[in-house]
């Protein structure tokens, strides 16, 4: 990993002191010059993130009083910088899947491996919207009680210029970045894009990415994207 920052400053929440010193172990190993902050509450966390500066906070998704998913949308409210990574037991997975659209920039269950999470705090720390590869299953999943979408139907409906875009965005390709590859206006591609989502019945760029991450020809460890356009 080539990022590098000598002043990180991450806040850690977690209930339990075992798990928080463990987690405050990796990351110190990977950024050895970060300042790590614990809380065991979420209100404890929002205090200290009203006092003082913090680049990325780790929360678990059952934190209290406030959830994971609600603190990120305090932090969101008060307009702060803090990048946040929701953490969750494997039988919480669910939860995680239930917020990806809370504002969050990452979101790992607890048995990811090391270099999979932190590979993907790398990412977030590099502006990237990322979801670690345990969820893939659920995130693909059709809904429940509902008919199951026929992917290949679906991207059969793709002209060539939508193809294209669909695995760009799979390369975490902003919007700039993809009008410049083509040759065309940020405005073309938004409208390609408006006719990727509606044609996969995606709702935004990350079931898009999901999209990619399946249809493409390699399985990638992370989906990740910039989170603006």
């Amino acid at each position: 990993m080539d990022w590098r920052h000598d002043e990180l400053r991450v806040l850690l929440v977690e209930a339990r002191p075992l798990f928080l010193a463990a987690l405050a172990e990796l990351i110190r190993g990977a950024w050895p010059q970060a300042a790590i902050d614990m809380a065991t509450t979420s209100d404890h966390a929002l205090e200290l993130l009203q006092r003082r500066s913090v680049d990325l906070l780790f929360c678990e998704v059952r934190a209290v009083p406030l959830t994971g998913p609600e603190l990120c949308a305090r932090i969101n409210g008060l307009e702060l910088k803090t990048r946040v990574v929701l953490l969750a037991d494997k039988e919480d997975e669910r939860l995680l899947i239930a917020s990806l659209r809370c504002g969050a920039a990452g979101f790992f269950t607890k048995d990811a491996s090391p270099e999979e999470f932190l590979e993907g705090v790398g990412a977030v720390l590099a502006g990237h919207y990322v979801v670690g590869r345990n969820l893939f299953p659920l995130m693909l999943a059709p809904p429940a009680g509902g008919p199951h979408p026929s992917a290949e139907d679906r991207l059969a409906q793709l002209s060539e210029a939508e193809r294209s875009i669909l695995v760009m965005l799979g390369q975490a390709q902003s919007t700039r970045a993809i009008a410049a590859s083509r040759g065309t206006s940020q405005k073309t591609v938004r409208n390609h894009i408006a006719s990727i989502y509606r044609k996969l019945a995606v709702r935004n760029r990350t079931e898009a990415i999901t999209w990619s991450a399946r249809a493409g020809p390699r399985e990638p460890t992370l989906v990740s994207c910039h989170t603006a356009d």
